[in-house]
């Protein structure tokens, strides 16, 4: 038995068995492997004995629910019509050349992801990101880069 399958089985001993516990189990993988891969799709189908198809659905409806390989830092950014007025382009300009990526790739050394993202709650204090679970708000290209300077420095 693999890793993943064990993980699977601890989230599933964690979360229950049932319909219900799909979304709670997708979040756990993802926490962990920060992206949810066709394999563990597949195990936790197979744990859940819920349809492929049906977990796919459900992974591939909720935006924080990769399916794809993401950078150690995934970078969202929301764009919604508020963002948007209130600088989000700008926002995103400045992430882009620092990172030298554009919305939907990942760094070449595989630290930063780039995506755009709906409503991230936090209108009231447009243009918002968030790094992996920290949120940044009333940003500007200058907060930005200072933001991903920190970022750089950490460790992965």
């Amino acid at each position: 038995m693999d890793s993943l399958h064990k993980r699977i089985i601890a989230l599933a001993d964690l979360h229950g068995r049932t319909r219900e516990s799909l979304l709670p189990i997708l979040q756990g993988v993802v926490e962990y492997d920060n992206y949810l891969s066709q394999k563990s799709m597949v195990e936790i189908s197979k744990e859940l004995d819920l349809p492929a198809s049906e977990v796919y659905g459900t992974a591939t409806f909720y935006s924080f629910l990769e399916h794809r390989k993401m950078g150690k830092f995934t970078i969202r950014v929301c764009k919604t019509i508020s963002c948007s007025m209130k600088g989000k382009n700008q926002i995103l300009l400045a992430i882009k050349e620092m990172l030298k990526i554009d919305i939907g790739q990942t760094t070449q050394d595989g630290r930063f992801s780039l995506v755009e993202t709906n409503c991230l709650g936090w209108c009231h204090k447009a243009p918002a990101m968030v790094i992996n679970h920290e949120v940044f708000t009333e940003l500007t290209p200058e907060k930005v880069r200072g933001i991903l300077g920190e970022y750089m420095k950490k460790e992965i």
